[in-house]
């Protein structure tokens, strides 16, 4: 994949984050840790998706994608999580390093992933993990969580491609809903789940790691693409993610954000409605 250093370059190769309180997990709300790492607090249910704590991205710890800036949470101020979502299995969303250091804290925090990939975690010591397939669900401590498409792919190796599944996925708590988009290029499903799962009430989505385009179109959505699954889903309000902590692709570090505002103007949406938390920020999680 080409990645252009000179345009990361932009900005320094490490960024302190701003202090933010930490969110209390009896009031709902949702946090950025990072890249697609979100701690959502439900005001009952703890929850993480695709959570990623390590200094790098990577099968080594010498060499891959490192971060620009440290996660908005360490796994120390974490509060008790019971439940995890893992979108897929690539390095960039299924951290194993993070995983086991959550699951020694939280042991009966639940993880949630999609087919294929229960074995694999079993091996890795991190057992009893369900497994969906598309339009597939389940009810971890009253929330229902059904997995849904995305257009994407998986590999942890150069022989195991596609060998395991890729999905999205829709929360329901209590009557309110919450999408977490995982990894996607911009797809006709956005609808389909808009029919079949509804309106989610807050939509996670990825909005960065898309130049150059005809490399990554098929795989990751640019800003323009995602206010369209935005509007597909039909959803109330979205927060921007996938961004500004790893160089995985060639669009400069801040192009995302930048790119959505402009996207968002030329659609009539306000910014309101779709936005970006700075790392370790956190916002009400129903508006």
């Amino acid at each position: 994949m080409t990645r252009n250093p000179a345009l990361w370059a932009q900005w320094p190769e490490r960024i302190e984050n701003k202090p933010y309180p930490a969110p209390d997990p009896a009031t709902p709300s949702v946090t950025w840790i990072g890249h697609s790492s979100f701690l959502v607090c439900f005001g009952g249910l703890t929850m993480l998706t695709d959570p990623v704590f390590s200094e790098r991205c990577s099968p080594v710890r010498f060499a891959g994608p490192k971060r620009v800036r440290d996660p908005g949470l360490r796994i120390a101020q974490l509060p008790p999580i019971d439940l995890i979502l893992l979108s897929h299995n690539h390095y960039d969303h299924m951290d194993l390093d993070s995983l086991r250091q959550i699951r020694k804290r939280f042991p009966a925090a639940h993880l949630v992933t999609s087919l294929g990939n229960a074995a694999f975690l079993k091996r890795a010591q991190l057992p009893g993990a369900t497994e969906l397939d598309w339009w597939e669900s389940v009810t971890v401590q009253g929330a229902h969580i059904a997995a849904a498409p995305a257009r994407h792919f998986a590999a942890r190796t150069l022989w195991d491609r596609n060998q395991t599944l890729w999905v999205s996925f829709m929360v329901n708590y209590h009557g309110h809903k919450l999408y977490f988009g995982g990894d996607s290029g911009y797809t006709k499903f956005y609808t389909e789940i808009h029919r079949r799962l509804g309106a989610p009430d807050l939509a996670l989505l990825p909005i960065g790691a898309y130049a150059p385009r005809e490399m990554m179109k098929s795989v990751h959505m640019n800003p323009e693409e995602a206010v369209q699954a935005f509007s597909d889903l039909q959803a109330k309000r979205a927060v921007g993610m996938h961004f500004g902590t790893f160089q995985l692709t060639a669009e400069p570090i801040d192009a995302p954000e930048k790119e959505l505002t402009l996207a968002l103007a030329q659609a009539g949406i306000s910014p309101d409605r779709f936005f970006t938390l700075d790392v370790g920020q956190s916002a009400p999680l129903w508006g």
